[in-house]
């Protein structure tokens, strides 16, 4: 299958080398300006993953991420400058998979993509030899198969990094993961200051599946290690 990317950025050149990076992948690329011609295109054409620059004038990446959470859970990778740590922090607050500082590396840039396409085309397949279709603590329940999340019956709907995260620990309740084994497993590349990515995502599942954020019943801090999913 081929996947198609769209590229959102104001800047052409920077778009241009991009395009010859992911075409020579055998990656199709879709091209958009701005937020609001990326919405645009979303409608039209079935992207799988997009990157995205969040500085771009009409609408930027972080009001564009915000809306396309809205109705699709496909991966978002965002194009920052280093100065700009905060809209990082505040692009996977609104449903970023990922997010690569300017300028970049090509390989980088497509090891970021492959990965995130794996996740997205494979969502699910972590650990399956030992997998079955449901995983299950308390009211909390994850469809392998079907990709759903369930908090007492009610539908979740979490974005692909964050049920990969999700599996993980459902996976292995009662079992405390650090922030770098579940960087390491889950974006499948070495850790390395990978704390508020991390922490981010895990704060965005905390907030769809507990009643209460603040003391959540399901995913625990063990403060000083990591992260666990209590067993019920």
């Amino acid at each position: 299958m081929n996947y198609n990317i769209l590229v959102v950025d104001d800047d052409k050149e920077i778009v241009d080398a991009i395009e010859i990076y992911l075409a020579n992948e055998g990656l199709k690329v879709y091209r958009a300006g701005d937020g609001v011609e990326a919405l645009e295109l979303l409608v039209d054409h079935d992207i799988h993953l997009i990157i995205m620059d969040i500085m771009m004038p009409r609408m930027d990446g972080i009001r564009a991420t915000l809306k396309i959470r809205e109705e699709k859970n496909i991966p978002i990778i965002l194009l920052s400058a280093k100065s700009e740590d905060t809209d990082k922090i505040l692009g996977l607050n609104m449903g970023a998979d990922d997010y690569i500082t300017k300028p970049f590396n090509p390989l980088e840039l497509i090891a970021r993509v492959k990965s995130q396409l794996r996740r997205y085309i494979t969502l699910g397949n972590l650990n399956q030899e030992d997998s079955s279709d449901s995983l299950k603590s308390g009211g909390l329940e994850l469809d392998v198969s079907t990709k759903e999340v369930f908090i007492d019956g009610e539908i979740v709907k979490l974005t692909p990094i964050e049920f990969k995260i999700l599996e993980l620990l459902l996976k292995n309740k009662g079992r405390v993961f650090s922030m770098e084994e579940i960087y390491e497993k889950v974006w499948n590349e070495p850790s390395y200051n990978v704390d508020n990515t991390v922490a981010v995502h895990i704060r965005r599942i905390r907030e769809k599946i507990e009643i209460n954020p603040k003391e959540p019943k399901y995913l625990k801090v063990v403060w000083g290690i990591g992260y666990k999913i209590e067993k019920y």
